[in-house]
């Protein structure tokens, strides 16, 4: 019985769990985790045409939204830039989709949105904090990513075509 009385808990805690709002603000850009302001739409336009994620179903996108903590730039209200962190908010953190549109690179944007998220307060105190890049290791490195420690204890299931392939 002390299972089940531990079970309802954490259910328990679980509902009382806050939602934290972030939002920066540096001249007329702003970054805010506000589920609300994200433009779906400028997110997968500019996922589909990405390396990682090329030919992603807007579908897709919709769904890793919501189960992740995202971070939307803004100019003057138009979404400029993301990111998202897929995380149990304790112990565990991925960074995923992170860009700027190319005609507001070079301003430190980049920079910037990975200060907002490393400084958010539900990102404070994870064991591990992972992500995958093909060029964008001087700008994580800043900011305390390095190479795997123990990338023989890494493994994966890797299915690099599959928005391109119909799910193979």
């Amino acid at each position: 019985m002390e299972a089940a009385g531990a079970g309802a808990a954490v259910a328990r805690s679980l509902k009382k769990a806050v939602v934290v709002f972030v939002e920066a603000r540096q001249a007329s850009f702003l970054i805010s985790t506000d589920p609300a302001r994200l433009d779906v739409q400028a997110i997968h336009a500019y996922l589909t045409r990405s390396y990682w994620a090329a030919g992603i179903p807007l579908e897709t996108v919709q769904r890793c939204i919501e189960g992740a903590i995202c971070f939307g730039v803004y100019d003057d209200g138009r979404q400029i830039g993301f990111a998202r962190v897929i995380t149990d908010r304790a112990t565990f953190a991925y960074l995923a989709d992170v860009y700027i549109l190319e005609s507001h690179q070079r301003h430190g944007l980049g920079k910037w949105l990975m200060s907002v998220i490393m400084s958010h307060p539900d990102l404070q105190g994870l064991r591990r904090f992972s992500l995958a890049t093909k060029d964008a290791h001087g700008l994580y490195a800043q900011f305390g990513f390095s190479p795997l420690l123990a990338p023989d204890r890494h493994m994966e299931i890797a299915r690099p075509n599959i928005y391109r392939s119909g799910g193979t």
